[in-house]
């Protein structure tokens, strides 16, 4: 399913300040102002104890850059900081499937084979689990 041309279509983007997730939101503007779509940016964080008070500012600081970034753009964007227990891939999935998304854009960082099999892969999630088309950028 394309995203062009559809009314009211809806791009997910996942962010978490990186160089790759950067790279995923300019393939994202790109994607917003030829298909005119909006734009979900996430930023997941998986709660609990392993979340600082500070990746919570982190993530907020990165969102309203990005905010900024579409806002100057003119482009429709929302972004969302979620805490909801869920692995990034898992949240970005389901982000999308609730939102009823067309497409999913995603940073995608270079690893060894071994280091994905031990570590997995927040974008190697998504492109197998995703029901609806997903961009890998690096």
């Amino acid at each position: 399913m394309s995203v062009q041309g559809r009314e009211g279509s809806k791009i997910v983007v996942g962010y978490d300040g990186t160089r790759t997730a950067k790279e995923a939101v300019n393939v994202a503007l790109f994607h917003a102002r030829h298909f005119h779509a909006e734009v979900h940016v996430v930023w997941s964080l998986e709660g609990g104890h392993g979340t600082t008070a500070e990746q919570v500012d982190e993530a907020r600081d990165g969102l309203q850059y990005v905010e900024n970034l579409f806002r100057e753009a003119q482009i429709p964007c929302q972004t969302h900081l979620l805490i909801r227990g869920l692995s990034a891939g898992e949240d970005l999935v389901r982000f999308a499937e609730e939102q009823k998304c067309l497409e999913i854009i995603v940073g995608v960082r270079r690893r060894s084979q071994v280091g994905k099999l031990i570590f997995g892969s927040t974008a190697r999630y998504v492109i197998l689990n995703a029901s609806c088309p997903v961009v890998s950028v690096r």
